[in-house]
C-alpha cells in the first residue's frame, strides 16, 4: 500500500486546509486535460486516492492506525468519484455516430435425417430489422439532409465553467436537443420515423452443410438485424433440430439400424435387400450369424462436416425366434434337437457394449 501522505507531498500532521491545498496544486499540474503522459495519469489516480482518504476523518484516523485502506486502492470511487465531481467526466469527446450495430438474431430449423446426411439448401422467413428503402439508412426524408445543431454546434457537448474546490473548472454534457449526436433531422423519414430502418419479413437461403449434429450452432455473419440509421447488421445464429428416423440412428458419423433375421436364415445364411439413403443394397447374413453381431458397410453413413468421406452403416443382427409353431414345426425342432444333444442352456457373462460383438465388413 502507497504512503498517502508522500504522494500528496504534506506531513503526517497536515491539517485538513493543508491536505486540499497540496491535493488542490498536484491535480491542477497532472490533470488529464493538461498532461496527457500515461504517467502522469497514474500519478494524478494516486494523488486523487490519496485525498480521498485523507480528507475524510473517518478514513485517515483508520488509516493512521495501519488498519486497511478504506477504500481498497481503487482510486476513483467510493468517495464519489472526484474526477467526476471536479471536472465533470472529463474534456469533450465530441459527437457520437448516430449509427449502431444492429441486434444478432437467432432461429431455429429442422432438418431430417437425409438432410444431414448430404446437406442442404433451405429458404427461411425471418421477421427482422432491414434498411429502410425510402432514406437507405438516411434517417431524413428524401431530397432533405440532416443539420448541424444550433445549441452545440454541432460538438454534441455542451460545456459549462464551475466552481469548484480547483477554482474555475469546465464541465462536458452531452447536448440534450440533439442527444450528443451533433446533428438534428429536420424532416424525418415518414416510413422510418427516422431510424433508418423498418421491421419485414426477409427470405435467408441457408446452405446447410453436411454432418450437422442436432444442437449445432451456426453463426452468419452480417444477417441479423440492420442497424439503427443504418448502422452494421448484427449476425444470425441458426440452431440445427435434427428429427429422428423411423429406421436409422445415428452414432458420431456412423448411421445404426437393426435387421431382423428368422431363425432360419440365420442358421443357413442368406442375401438380404435393404433401402438405405443411397438406395438398395444386398448385404448377406452368413450361416451362424447370432444376435448382437454387426455387418459393417463402409461409406454409407453420414459426410464428415470438416473432412472428405463418410462414415459407415452398422447393421446389427436380431436372430427373430419363432414363437407360433404348428405340429409339423414342433417334430422338426424335436428332432433337431435330438441330433444337438451336446448343445444345453448355459450362463454366459452380459457384453455391456452398445453395438459390442463381432463386426462382418
Amino acid at each position: 500500500m502507497s504512503d498517502h501522505y508522500q504522494a500528496l507531498g504534506v506531513a503526517r500532521d497536515a491539517t485538513e486546509d493543508q491536505i486540499k491545498k497540496a491535493y488542490r496544486k498536484l491535480a491542477r499540474e497532472l490533470h488529464p486535460d493538461v498532461n496527457p503522459a500515461p504517467e502522469a495519469q497514474e500519478r494524478f489516480k494516486a494523488v486523487t486516492h490519496a485525498y480521498e482518504v485523507l480528507s475524510d476523518a473517518g478514513s485517515r484516523r483508520q488509516y493512521d492506525m495501519g488498519g486497511n485502506d478504506p477504500f481498497g486502492g481503487a482510486g476513483f470511487g467510493g468517495f464519489g468519484d472526484i474526477f467526476d465531481t471536479f471536472f465533470g467526466g472529463g474534456s469533450s469527446r465530441g459527437p457520437r455516430s448516430r449509427a449502431e450495430r444492429g441486434q444478432d438474431a437467432l432461429i431455429r430449423i429442422d432438418l431430417t435425417l437425409d438432410e444431414v446426411i448430404f446437406g442442404v439448401t433451405k429458404s427461411v422467413e425471418v421477421d427482422t430489422a432491414v434498411l429502410c428503402e425510402t432514406c437507405q439508412g438516411s434517417c431524413c426524408r428524401p431530397g432533405t439532409s440532416m443539420a448541424t445543431c444550433d445549441i452545440c454546434g454541432g460538438a454534441g457537448q455542451i460545456q459549462r465553467q464551475v466552481r469548484s474546490l480547483l477554482g474555475n473548472v469546465v464541465t462536458s454534457q452531452p447536448c440534450g436537443t440533439c442527444r450528443g449526436f451533433g446533428q438534428v433531422i429536420p424532416e424525418p423519414c415518414i416510413d422510418c420515423r427516422g431510424q433508418g430502418r423498418v421491421r419485414a419479413r426477409r427470405t435467408i437461403d441457408l446452405n446447410i452443410p453436411a454432418g450437422v449434429e442436432d444442437g449445432l450452432r451456426l453463426q452468419l455473419t452480417g444477417q441479423g438485424e440492420v442497424g439503427f440509421a443504418g448502422g452494421q447488421s448484427g449476425d444470425l445464429y441458426v440452431d440445427m433440430a435434427v428429427k429422428e428416423h423411423d429406421v436409422f440412428g445415428r452414432q458420431g458419423d456412423d448411421l445404426t439400424c437393426v435387421l431382423e433375421v428368422p431363425l432360419h436364415d440365420a442358421v443357413l445364411g442368406s442375401l438380404a435387400k435393404i433401402q438405405t439413403f443411397d438406395g438398395e443394397i444386398e448385404i448377406e447374413v452368413e450361416p451362424g450369424m447370432q444376435t448382437g453381431e454387426i455387418i459393417n458397410v463402409k461409406g454409407k453413413g453420414v459426410q464428415h462436416l470438416r473432412s472428405n468421406g463418410r462414415g459407415d452403416l452398422k447393421i446389427k443382427i436380431q436372430v427373430i425366434t419363432p414363437t407360433k409353431l404348428d405340429s409339423k414345426q414342433k417334430e422338426i425342432f424335436r428332432s433337431l434337437a435330438g441330433l444337438r444333444k451336446d448343445e444345453s442352456i448355459r450362463l454366459q457373462k452380459q457384453s455391456h457394449g452398445r453395438f459390442a460383438g463381432k463386426r462382418k465388413n
